[in-house]
């Protein structure tokens, strides 16, 4: 029987290349999402993916989502912490329900996953928490001090995470993407654009199937030896 594994925010943009990357490898994949139902069963038609609707930002909505995946699918082997929004603008002009959305969304979904699905890894002796941070939540971005705080959050979440899991065959990692051609990206302006990119060595925007690749190989049994890290997938746009 194959593994079991949760993409959030898994139907569309990066999130549905990487339920298709590790339907490929051969995972059981379930993908969360928590809006568009219409854009959700074409993913399901598509790919043959089944999508659970729930907001990974409230607690409760949680964890019973999760029970129910693993009542109608299997033990939660896997989990990839995708989802995530933006409400962007400047510290002066950013409200607090804007703050809030992102952090408990964004940062507090990890948490929430994590709850629902790291007992069961543990017992079993095997566990993958592969979580999306941002090259924003590294270097920082203007207007986004909601979205960088939530991302830069993600990144030490898995470094403590990482330990506590450790002794118990579960990994914790993060990928950090740069700027990737999604839907989000495409709707900035073409002159804006075209900034973002001459700042990236390689030339260009980064692929989905690129961010997927590197999730696909951190959920794999040859990624044993790697947690607490975090791969920055950005073309060179930021390294430290």
């Amino acid at each position: 029987m194959s593994r079991v594994a949760i993409v959030t925010g898994g139907t569309r943009g990066i999130g549905r290349a990487i339920s298709e990357a590790l339907k490929n490898d051969g995972f059981t994949v379930v993908a969360n999402y928590a809006g568009n139902e219409e854009k959700a069963r074409a993913f399901t038609d598509e790919t043959g993916i089944p999508a659970y609707k729930w907001d990974v930002g409230e607690h409760e909505e949680t964890l019973a989502g999760c029970a129910r995946v693993e009542a109608e699918v299997g033990p939660i082997d896997v989990v990839v912490n995708n989802a995530g929004i933006t409400r962007d603008g400047t510290l002066l002009k950013m409200s607090f329900d804007d703050w809030r959305d992102v952090m408990r969304i964004n940062l507090g979904g990890c948490f929430n996953m994590a709850k629902a699905t790291f007992p069961g890894m543990k017992d079993r002796g095997w566990g993958r928490v592969i979580n999306i941070g941002s090259i924003n939540g590294q270097a920082g971005q203007y207007g986004q001090v909601n979205y960088a705080a939530a991302k830069s959050g993600i990144h030490g979440f898995t470094k403590a995470l990482a330990q506590e899991g450790a002794r118990f065959g579960i990994t914790v990692n993060a990928i950090a993407p740069g700027y990737i051609d999604t839907d989000m990206v495409a709707a900035v302006p073409a002159n804006v654009l075209e900034k973002i990119v001459a700042k990236i060595p390689v030339g260009r925007l980064g692929k989905a199937q690129e961010i997927a690749r590197g999730v696909a190989f951190l959920s794999s049994d040859d990624a044993a030896f790697v947690t607490g890290s975090t791969l920055s997938i950005n073309g060179g746009q930021h390294m430290y």
